[in-house]
């Protein structure tokens, strides 16, 4: 083990060495980190035990008492990733980040620690922090069904049925305000690749919902996203297809299934409720303008 504080490095697999036994030790919480490194570790963008080019993804860890305490990715937009973090550990972060080297874009974690980091970050930088995203994390208890779901079944979407996936897609992102482009050409580089997704058709084969599911890592799968058109809500399409997911998550060996929601959106949150998803933690993001420079 190395020495008690922060150690930063470019290598996946030195990172994983030193940090995975931490990182799984929380697999809920961890969602987040466990799920983009999974995605860099299946497209080959970093590992094989040698360090990555310039503007690739950075990741740290924290030593106290000889053990690990936290952990963060820096990718190359420069938003930092961070696990739970004490006051004292946000400023040691902060004073260590300060130093020479690019600094960060941004910070996202759960609220408390994003909120003490960016308070750190402007101690040390003078940096502003704006809060530019927020949502509730939400972690599955017993899976429950819905009693009487709606005519018709789930089914893992086709290859043939991408143009529609993707259009779904884009809808999703335009509905939660996510600028970003979706087509054939930019879909690899999207967050909404690499998922397994599933349609819930009506009887006569017409899909009338989806939901997407990230892959198991660290004992934990992240449902992600769950959309329904416009004309086809209100029929318990949407629940009828996340607990669809949610069993193939546990049958695929899933400990723990998480997913996001917006908190002020009470249709959603009470959903999951019904279906058995508690509370876990509120997230949210900040992003950072440093002098002469912008996120």
């Amino acid at each position: 083990m190395r020495p008690n504080g922060w150690h930063l490095t470019e290598d996946l697999d030195d990172f994983l060495t030193r940090a995975w036994d931490f990182l799984c030790s929380r697999p809920a919480a961890h969602t987040t980190p466990l799920t983009a490194i999974e995605k860099l570790r299946t497209r080959g963008e970093v590992g094989g035990g040698a360090p990555t080019q310039a503007g690739s993804t950075v990741f740290g860890w924290l030593v106290e008492d000889g053990a690990v305490r936290a952990a963060l990715l820096r990718p190359p937009t420069g938003r930092l990733t961070l696990t739970a973090l004490s006051p004292g550990q946000a400023d040691s972060l902060a004073a260590h980040l300060a130093g020479p080297g690019p600094r960060p874009s941004g910070v996202l974690s759960d609220d408390e620690t994003a909120t003490t980091f960016a308070g750190a970050w402007r101690a040390h930088t003078g940096a502003a922090a704006v809060r530019s995203w927020g949502a509730r994390l939400h972690r599955l208890g017993t899976l429950t069904p819905p009693k009487r779901p709606p005519a018709g079944r789930g089914r893992v979407v086709g290859d043939r049925e991408h143009g529609q996936l993707m259009r779904w897609c884009r809808e999703f992102a335009a509905d939660v305000g996510e600028a970003v482009t979706i087509d054939a050409e930019s879909w690899a580089g999207t967050r909404f690749a690499e998922k397994r997704y599933t349609f819930w058709e009506t009887p006569d084969g017409t899909p009338v919902s989806m939901a997407g599911a990230n892959p198991l890592v660290g004992g934990q799968v992240r449902i992600d996203p769950v959309y329904t058109p416009a004309g086809q809500r209100g029929r318990g399409y949407a629940a009828a297809v996340t607990a669809e997911v949610t069993r193939a998550a546990l049958a695929a060996g899933a400990a723990e299934v998480v997913l996001f929601t917006d908190p002020a959106n009470r249709t959603s949150n009470a959903l999951y409720r019904r279906l058995g998803y508690l509370p876990l933690a509120d997230f949210c993001a900040y992003d950072f303008t440093h002098a002469g420079r912008h996120p």
